[in-house]
Formats: structure tokens, sequence, C-alpha cells
């Protein structure tokens, strides 16, 4: 590395908003210990794979966040059809667990394409309408593109099934349509659309789906069947506290009466045993991260880069706000984890993924992006 290139790499790291990594590895060490207690005190067998996946790619992130906006513009298309390309794979020689097929097997490990798609799908959107003009950005023609665009990989995610990842990823690029400055006429629409159309999405649900939302309405209709889990879950953050129960000691989780509490329902491990401020210093934490990437997006210039943040921002937002609504009763259960905190290799990748790309944000915050 030449002399003039160890500066241009030692002032970009000094331009690195450190408080996002900050944040994100004081959350990340929060998830570490909660796996621990989760696991009976033992770094085996959650807490230590995602150490491992975080050590990899923590730094990545930090490549991610050096390398010139400009090639990451011009190979936004390029990343979306791959990542499509695997969604495609999927629903042909996906590999199937506990009834659903979201996940390809490569031998040393799985992937799970539904992920990374929300983030390809981000950097699609966000760069057809920077190449878009202002004039043109709510034509009906215009729209039809990207509209394809979103909708294609949404149903190869939504047929897998995976019903909260699809909702996510409708939420995200409708914020980002709204962000790009379609006309709010085209949302009402839509909305009314949608209204009209529910009987048939209805009838379109898998049963266990339908079940999902006739037990948001009524959890105790079937109290040991399918409104099992979200009572189970609403104990489990009752019987917290204040101050919590303290690490090792929840009962709901530990005797086994609460589902899935290193992924889904880990909101309501750590609440259990953490209390209310345990869950309390999460979501401050969640906000602060939050907040610091809303900033890199009124900051930067670019269109792309505006959207590119405020659509991954959303991805964020989007599965703290279903996870922590979900596991409290306040939503259908869907199935989404909890950034940096549930347990899952693929999830903890895209979301170091997602913050690279926002720091490169505001790294390259002034740096001209050419419409090709």
């Amino acid at each position: 590395m030449s002399y003039s290139t160890k500066e241009k790499f030692v002032a970009k790291l000094q331009k690195i908003p450190f408080s996002i990594p900050f944040l994100i590895t004081t959350i990340c060490i929060y998830g570490f210990i909660i796996l621990y207690s989760a696991a009976g005190g033992a770094i085996e067998p959650w807490a230590y794979r995602q150490i491992i996946i975080f050590s990899i790619f923590m730094p990545l992130a930090l490549i991610i966040s050096m390398v010139d906006t400009r090639f990451i513009h011009k190979c936004s298309y390029f990343i979306y059809f791959f990542v499509l390309l695997f969604l495609i794979a999927v629903a042909i020689i996906g590999k199937t667990a506990m009834g659903a097929t979201r996940w390809i097997d490569l031998g040393v490990f799985h992937i799970q394409p539904s992920e990374p798609s929300k983030i390809a799908i981000v950097l699609m959107l966000a760069r057809y309408f920077h190449n878009t003009s202002e004039e043109n950005i709510s034509s009906i023609y215009n729209l039809i593109p990207p509209i394809i665009g979103v909708l294609v990989p949404t149903f190869l995610i939504i047929k897998q099934p995976d019903l909260g990842t699809g909702i996510i990823t409708l939420i995200v690029a409708t914020i980002i349509f709204f962000a790009a400055g379609v006309k709010k006429l085209y949302f009402v629409i839509a909305g009314i659309g949608s209204l009209t159309l529910l009987p048939i999405l209805w009838s379109l649900l898998h049963n266990y789906q339908k079940n999902r939302i006739l037990i948001f309405l009524n959890p105790d209709k079937e109290p040991l069947g399918a409104g099992y889990n979200i009572i189970q879950s609403k104990i489990a953050i009752g019987s917290g506290g204040f101050w919590g129960k303290g690490l090792l000691n929840g009962t709901q989780s530990h005797l086994n009466f609460l589902p899935e509490y290193t992924t889904d329902f880990i909101f309501s491990f750590l609440t259990e045993e953490l209390g209310f401020v345990g869950g309390l210093v999460l979501i401050i934490l969640y906000f602060m991260l939050i907040l610091s990437s809303l900033a890199i997006a009124i900051n930067t210039k670019p269109i792309f880069t505006k959207l590119m943040v405020i659509g991954l921002t959303s991805i964020f937002f989007s599965h703290i706000f279903i996870n922590i609504g979900m596991v409290m009763g306040m939503m259908p259960v869907v199935g989404v984890p909890l950034p940096f905190i549930s347990y899952g290799g693929t999830m903890m990748v895209s979301m170091l993924i997602s913050f690279g790309l926002i720091m490169n944000a505001s790294l390259h915050q002034h740096t001209n992006l050419h419409s090709n």
C-alpha cells in the first residue's frame, strides 16, 4: 500500500461515524449475554456462533463503509438480480425445515435469501428513483418497473412461506416510494385497493397464518393450541416485573414453557430475566441507532444514498417494531427476529451489511453520482 493510499484509507477511517459501530457492538454484546443465559450459562451453542459471525462481519461492515459509493450505485441492479436468482433457487431446490422452504444448503452452512433480498430491493429502488427525474417520478408508466421489481421477490418470499419478511418488504418499499416523492393520491388508491382485496388475500393465507390472526384477536380462544405461544410470552414479560428475575433464573424459558426463546420470542426471555429496565435499555439503544442513521439520511446529498439509508433504517425499525409488538400480543405472530439479539447468522450478517452501507452514505455524503 503506497503512502498516498494509506493516507486515503486513514482519512476514510477517521470519517466513519463511530457512534454506529459502538451502538451495534453494545447491542450485540447484550445479545451474546442473553444467549449465554438461554443456554443455561454456556457459551455454546448460540452465543459462540453469534460471536464468530459478529467478529467476521463487523470488520466487513467497516470495509463496506469505505467502498466508493459510485461502485455500489453501479452494482445495485446486479445485486438485485443475483439475490432474485437465489430466491428462485429456494423455490426449486430449497431446504425445508419446520414446514417452510426458506434456506439453501451450501454444505458448510445454510443461507436464507429472504434476508439479503430486503437490502437488494432497497438498493434497486434507490438507484431507480435516483435515475428518475422529479417530473417523471409520479408517472404511472415509470412506476410499473419498480412495482414489479418489489412484487416478484415479495411473492417468492411469501410463497416459502415467510409472511413476516414479505410484510416488512412491502412496508419498506412503500416508505421508499413515499420518500422518493410519489404522489400521495397513489397511496390512497393502493390502500383502498388493498382493502377491497382483503377477502381474496385472506383466502390465499395458509391455515396456520389465519389462526395466528384469529388468535391475535382472541388469544384465549386456544390457550393450549395456537394461542399457547403468545400467552406464554405475556406471562414471561409480566413475571419479569421491573428488575427481572436475574440472568439464568427465567422459569418460563428454562422450564420450556416459552417457545423459540432464542429467536422470535427472545425479547420475552430478555424481559423475564432483566425486567422492564432491561427491555427499556435495549429499546433506548435501538432508538439511538435509528436516530444516528436518520441523521445520515438527512445530511447526505445524492438521492441514491438518501433513499438507501431510509430504506435500510426502515428494515431495521420494522423488525424491532413488529417483533416487540408481536411478543407483547399487540400484533399477530409472524416470525420476525429481533435485530442483533435473536439467534441467526443470516439475519446478523444482513443487518451488519445494512449498517455498513449506512456508514458508507455518511462517508460519501457529498459524492456526485451520475445517472448511468
